[in-house]
Order: structure tokens, then sequence, then C-alpha cells
């Protein structure tokens, strides 16, 4: 899954009326239970290896990942 996908997944699941009082990171887990077990495990990955881990919870690294890569592309709050 690329950032791209990622960023449209949040946002579409976002729009949705019944998910919009969820947190950032409810919303993020909710991207994450959508995907291929292969899916949630490339996300892990790719975040363990940003942080220079070689260990992690499966499920909270790929919603971790998520998470950084829609606060990235958000860019800097003012």
């Amino acid at each position: 899954m690329t950032d791209e996908e990622i960023v449209v997944s949040f946002a579409l699941i976002r729009l949705d009326d019944s998910n919009r009082d969820l947190d950032l990171e409810d919303v993020a887990a909710l991207v994450v239970r959508r995907l291929t077990p292969d899916q949630v495990l490339d996300l892990a990955t790719r975040n363990l290896a940003a942080r220079n881990e070689l260990r992690g919870a499966l499920f909270e690294s790929a919603v971790e990942h998520v998470l950084r890569t829609v606060l990235t592309a958000r860019g800097p709050v003012d």
C-alpha cells in the first residue's frame, strides 16, 4: 500500500458520518483492520524500520505507520 493509498483510505473512512467522532488513532486502526494480513505486515515492517527497531506488535506498528503517514502528508500545523 502506497502512502497515497493510505491517505486516501484514511480520508474516506474519516468522511463517513459514522466515524466523525473518532480520534485519529481510531481512524488509523479502522484503515489497518480493512487490510490483508500481508498489507498489515508490510506497514508494520516499514514502521519498525523507520524507528530502527527489530520487534514490535504487528497491529499497533501498522496503525502507527498509518498515523505517521497521514500526519506527514498534512504537514506542519499552524
